[in-house]
């Protein structure tokens, strides 16, 4: 017995062991990759480069892409928590849950590509917008959506059984209980999955080549949201950062702006995601009553 015990606790040793080396292993790799596009792509950025121009500048693209994102968030979140909601809370299991699930899962698998190719389909040939900030951005939810969904249904299921019941036992009502209990608890789960979401959607390039267009001549005195170079004029051609690499590179112009491009896109990401996760730790803490 004793001789068991002791060869589980050795096993335990060399797999914590293993496990913290592979977690040393990803963090060093995401630093040296961080670091070498974050570092390479400042140490050869000039002032001009970050000004809102029309050509040989980011100021624009960088706006296109925050905006971009900004709008596929506020499509995306709500009828992600929602069917998040209604799988873990009001669907009945059967074949149609199961199917249902199904069909989520295979819309997460699908390729950019392919998502673009129909946004295209869909927003542009069929609606008629025309390449659009919209229309990317609505591309972008069909990528992001089960994404939201999985998660929150995921955090409402790992609740414990007793939030539900104590407060139905309080006198409140179902959704009450769910607006009031269940989603504030399983809040930082639920922006762990909007941080998956916004970073998908800010590198996004292959479901927006076909969507968004190029277009980045902005008037920023002009706030009519009727004409083309309104900055907030959803309806508008947009070229993202991703975008922006991809032709620099593709057809070899400045290798400059691209890598500072690259840089500014690595920040924006590791700044929402930094931002994202203090603001989630703050609502936790206030929700449990441990903020002043």
């Amino acid at each position: 017995m004793e001789s068991k015990i002791r060869r589980s606790r050795g096993v335990d040793r060399v797999m914590t062991v293993i496990f913290y080396l592979v977690a040393i292993f990803f963090f060093a790799l995401l630093i040296g990759f961080a670091g070498k596009v974050i570092i390479g792509g400042l140490m050869g950025a000039k002032p001009e480069m970050f000004r809102f121009a029309r050509k040989g500048s980011i100021g624009n693209q960088l706006f296109n892409t925050i905006y971009l994102v900004f709008i596929s968030l506020l499509v995306s979140i709500p009828l992600g928590v929602c069917a998040g909601i209604y799988l873990a809370m009001y669907a009945k299991q059967g074949k149609m849950t199961k199917f249902l699930r199904m069909c989520i899962e295979t819309l997460s698998s699908l390729p950019s590509i392919v998502v673009g190719l129909f946004g295209y389909l869909v927003f542009l040939v069929f609606f008629g917008m025309g390449k659009s900030l919209m229309a990317g951005a609505l591309s972008v939810s069909i990528l992001t959506l089960p994404l939201i969904t999985t998660t929150t249904e995921d955090a409402i299921k790992g609740l414990p059984a007793g939030y539900f019941q104590a407060s139905l036992g309080l006198g409140a009502t179902k959704w009450q209980s769910i607006f009031h209990v269940l989603l504030p608890a399983c809040l930082p789960r639920i922006m762990t999955g909007v941080i998956l979401a916004a970073g998908r959607g800010f590198g996004e390039a292959a479901a927006l080549l076909y969507t968004t267009g190029s277009g980045s001549d902005l008037r920023w005195g002009n706030w009519n949201l009727a004409t083309p170079t309104c900055p907030f004029n959803p309806f508008r051609p947009a070229e993202t950062l991703s975008i922006q690499i991809w032709n620099l590179q593709v057809n070899g112009q400045d290798k400059a702006l691209a890598n500072t491009a690259s840089a500014v896109l690595m920040i924006l990401v590791l700044a929402f995601s930094i931002g994202a996760n203090v603001w989630s730790h703050h609502l936790k803490k206030k929700s449990s009553g441990e903020a002043a």
